[in-house]
């Protein structure tokens, strides 16, 4: 940042503005869909910060780092979303055509949405500051992310503030405007709920596209577009979870899981179905299709992701927002 790109900025040329303000784009991003859950609102709270930024650059004092301002403008933004807007059903979801079977248990973070590999491109590939008690990749991770939406707003910002993104003790005082002691007391709080959530790390998941990923992850998607049922379960985690988000019907075991394939597949003719492989939140993922029985258009009906454990399965989660494809680069119908 040189003195007279911030002098241009200050003075309302927008072109610097960008060019201080682009290098965080994609990290903010991320940051806002750690607070919120969905990446449709990190983009509109992204829009937002920017926007609010541009508005008061004037009045940026740069004895606060560039990077630390704008996270604090963002987090407020979030914050102000949380306050502000009741977490229902996401837009464009898809309901389930059929009468699911009874579920293991109701879930409550139904307006989660995955988070596309794709946006990560950009985010820097650095060390968290030294507070940071989390790795980077490990906060991406479905598990996490709905463990970290059962923490109250600030507890939540604050987590992420300092224990994933390691910004120190005052710095996160300063951009919450609370003491350092509340933000303190806050953390201790959020710690102690979230860490008895989080699911033990038994064995760790295959490396990102390894041919351990790949046989996996491939089994899969065989069995599923062949309609196998057996082969799919026999894929599964004793304990494994099938979640559907917005849909708040979550099923845990392979017998349960089993039931309401059967049920999909008996509305759902496997011959109709295509996945197309993506990823999301650091995880394999599949965009699902499903043919038009009049034309031959295969229309989009949300986004697989699974999570792996060792040589299995341990979670299928399945989001019905096909609004959520062109985050993807993804169409929303294909050719058949």
């Amino acid at each position: 940042m040189t003195e007279r790109t911030l002098t241009r900025a200050r003075a309302g040329d927008e072109q610097a503005f960008r060019e201080l303000t682009d290098p965080y784009r994609r990290e903010l991003q991320l940051h806002c869909y750690r607070i919120l859950g969905s990446v449709q609102d990190a983009e509109d709270a992204l829009q937002e910060t920017l926007l609010a930024a541009w508005r008061a650059f004037e009045r940026y004092e740069d004895r606060d780092s560039l990077r630390a301002w704008l996270y604090r403008i963002a987090t407020n933004r979030c914050l102000n979303v949380l306050r502000d807007t009741g977490r229902a059903a996401q837009r464009g979801a898809t309901a389930l055509a059929f009468e699911a079977p009874e579920p293991t248990r109701l879930g409550e973070i139904t307006w989660l949405e995955p988070y596309p590999d794709a946006l990560l491109e950009g985010v820097p590939d650095t060390t968290p500051g030294p507070d940071a008690r989390y790795e980077a990749k490990e906060t991406l991770t479905l598990a996490f992310l709905t463990t970290l939406q059962r923490l109250p707003p600030r507890q939540r910002a604050a987590l992420v503030l300092r224990d994933v993104l390691g910004f120190h003790a005052a710095e996160v005082a300063s951009m919450l405007g609370q003491t350092e002691v509340s933000v303190n007391s806050a953390l201790q709080r959020a710690r102690a709920t979230l860490e008895p959530l989080q699911p033990p790390r038994s064995e760790r998941a295959p490396l990102p596209d390894s041919p351990a990923e790949r046989e996996l992850v491939g089994a899969f998607a065989d069995a599923f577009e062949s309609g196998d049922i057996d082969r799919v379960v026999a894929l599964l985690t004793n304990d494994a979870w099938l979640t559907m988000p917005p849909e708040p019907y979550e099923y845990q075991g392979p017998d349960a899981i089993a039931r309401f394939l059967a049920m999909a597949y008996g509305v759902h003719d496997a011959s109709r179905i295509r996945l197309v492989p993506t990823r999301a939140n650091s995880q394999p993922a599949f965009a699902f299709y499903l043919k038009d029985p009049h034309t031959e258009i295969a229309h989009a009906r949300g986004v697989f992701v699974l999570t792996l454990e060792g040589t299995q399965i341990s979670a299928i989660t399945r989001f019905g927002n096909h609004g959520i494809l062109p985050h993807f680069g993804l169409p929303r119908t294909l050719p058949w």
